[in-house]
């Protein structure tokens, strides 16, 4: 037992960094009420969501967003068209998306919570022609000016120049009633400058992914970008989806989707690598006073400060990310948000067996955005963004940075160590908390026990259950049990448990269960959504996004799909790409 003591010990302590810890506190979301755990409380929630329509849009002509902001902050591209070049000494080009050849289907919305919450449309104008009109990219909204943004980045760990939105375009900010401001933009919505090779459309899989996984991890809790709409079309679109010279046609699909800012690292990048450092303070500038109020404007430091804050976000970010078993796929420099939320979901993956070498996109040849590896790849990244920085930054400002970034393992460390340790129901800190953590992880790798259904039952069971070893029904508990040191790991769980001081087994389990979710989008139920979806068959996506609304809570509709069950065998042949 001490040998195995000393392995795990320095493995948490040692290669936490490589090797992903697990968990999630309380939900961040506006609606905490998801979290609730019977079917009453699920009532609840909706009704919170019943909004009188009386102050709502009717009609999308009353429907307006301002690109004014941003076209007076930014020089714009001079030169106008959509032909594929290098773009310079600008932030965007203006471009005016391609309309979807009909007939258009609108196969999903994210009603209440965007299309009302956010947006403050009447969702029975989503039903409506207009709607399918504007958010295809078929006509433009009152007050639009589309624009495709220049940036740059690494992309597996190497710069590969100028990339852009070749398939974007971001159709103005929309102020709400909260006095919330949010960008929107079309992705799958034709050329751009910075379309590349590509044709500028995306297809229905990926579409379907990108629709459902961005309101997935805002119900999860974790920082993201969101989506409005799912648009489909019979638009012919060609791709060699595995990259083996197979192509086949696909059909054509766009996005309505939404962030406080979709600026990423690789949009400073793209202006140091070209020398454009008035420009690079101009954008660091807008970025601050847009979206960081704590730092003042007139501080000789606030780059520095700016800097500070993306490295503890983004180590934050990537630990909630391995909190829900959420690979990425593409970790690239220009997928990494200034603002530390989640963006442009590809090949991502939530790990079902637990696995640190688990690589979602079959693209990654080498696995370099393994989901063990993300937190390494995300210092990467920041150690570009640094780089990035450095022509606006003094040399005693330089070498501070170089100090700010070092903090990032701890930082990170320390965020992994108490999500996983509310995921485990755990209060207070011991000494042992690492190792017991470590002990289960080690267990379930070599188990191959399902990484959310294990934590999920943990807390689904009671503390005689634990003590009698009685899993019935409870598949990932019993897989885990399996492992020939579970008794020694359960007795130092009980044991810890029992000196948790007025904390009963209902608080605890409750605690568990509004940490760890019952359903996430395994691969293969949005395979199964994205078959029908097809086929015109929208209603799994459907089913899917409501039950995604509700991760935590028990649901009648997921238990009969078997969103809660083993896996079915065909879903381990399942693979994704970059192709989209």
């Amino acid at each position: 037992m001490c040998s195995i003591h000393t392995v795990l010990v320095f493995a948490l302590v040692a290669t936490t960094i490589f090797t992903p810890v697990y968990g999630l506190e309380v939900c961040q979301s506006t609606d905490r009420d998801c979290h609730s755990h019977d079917e009453k409380a699920l009532d609840t929630v909706k009704s919170r969501w019943n909004m009188s329509v009386s102050n709502l849009i009717q009609n999308l002509d009353q429907f307006s967003v301002s690109c004014k902001k941003l076209i007076e902050a930014f020089p714009i591209d001079e030169v106008d068209g959509d032909f594929v070049r290098t773009v310079k000494n600008c932030i965007f080009s203006k471009s005016i998306p391609t309309p979807l050849k009909g007939p258009l289907r609108l196969a999903a919305v994210s009603k209440v919570d965007v299309i009302e919450g956010i947006l403050d449309v009447d969702m029975a104008v989503t039903q409506s022609e207009e709607f399918l009109h504007y958010a295809s990219g078929g006509g433009l909204l009152p007050g639009s000016v589309p624009l495709a943004h220049r940036y740059g980045g690494h992309q597996f760990g190497y710069w590969a120049g100028q990339l852009g939105d070749g398939r974007a375009h971001s159709l103005g900010q929309y102020t709400n009633r909260k006095g919330e401001v949010w960008e929107l933009q079309l992705k799958g919505s034709g050329k751009t400058p910075y379309s590349r090779s590509g044709d500028g459309r995306a297809v229905i899989r990926s579409s379907v992914r990108e629709f459902l996984c961005s309101e997935a991890m805002h119900f999860l809790g974790v920082p993201t970008s969101r989506a409005a709409s799912l648009i489909v079309s019979d638009e012919p679109v060609l791709r060699d989806q595995f990259y083996n010279g197979n192509l086949k046609t696909e059909r054509g699909a766009v996005v309505l989707r939404l962030a406080k800012s979709w600026f990423r690292i690789g949009s400073l990048e793209i202006l140091a690598q070209s020398g454009e450092i008035d420009l690079l303070r101009k954008l660091l500038n807008f970025v601050i006073d847009e979206h960081f109020s704590s730092i003042k404007s007139d501080d000789p430091d606030k780059y520095l400060m700016y800097y500070s804050t993306v490295v503890n976000e983004t180590a934050h970010l990537i630990a909630q990310w391995m909190s829900v078993g959420f690979a990425h796929g593409v970790c690239n420099t220009d997928n990494f948000s200034l603002l530390s939320i989640t963006i442009d979901f590809g090949p991502f993956g939530f790990m079902e067996s637990y696995n640190p070498n688990f690589v979602p996109n079959t693209s990654d040849d080498e696995g370099r955005y393994r989901i063990g590896a993300q937190a390494n790849v995300a210092l990467f990244n920041l150690e570009k963004l640094l780089m990035a920085l450095s022509p606006v930054l003094s040399k005693k400002q330089q070498q501070e940075a170089k100090i700010i970034l070092k903090g990032y393992v701890d930082t990170y460390q320390m965020r992994i160590h108490q999500l996983f340790k509310s995921k485990l129901g755990l209060l207070g800190e011991e000494e042992d908390d690492g190792y017991l953590i470590a002990f289960l992880l080690k267990m379930m790798e070599d188990t191959q026990s399902d990484f959310t259904m294990t934590f999920r039952q943990l807390g689904d069971v009671s503390a005689q259950q634990l003590h009698n070893r009685n899993f019935t029904q409870m598949w990932a508990l019993e897989d885990l049990s399996s492992h020939k040191l579970f008794s020694d790991w359960l007795s130092m769980y009980l044991l810890r448990l029992s000196r948790q001081q007025n904390d009963n087994n209902l608080d605890r389990q409750h605690r568990m269960n509004n940490v760890n979710p019952r359903y996430v989008l395994r691969n293969w139920m949005a395979e199964s959504a994205i078959r029908k979806a097809e086929m015109n068959d929208f209603s799994e996506v459907e089913l899917l996004h409501h039950i995604l609304s509700f991760p935590f809570v028990t649901q009648e509709t997921a238990e009969e799909a078997g969103y809660a069950a083993r896996p079915p065998l065909w879903a381990k042949r399942l693979k994704v790409s970059c192709s989209s």
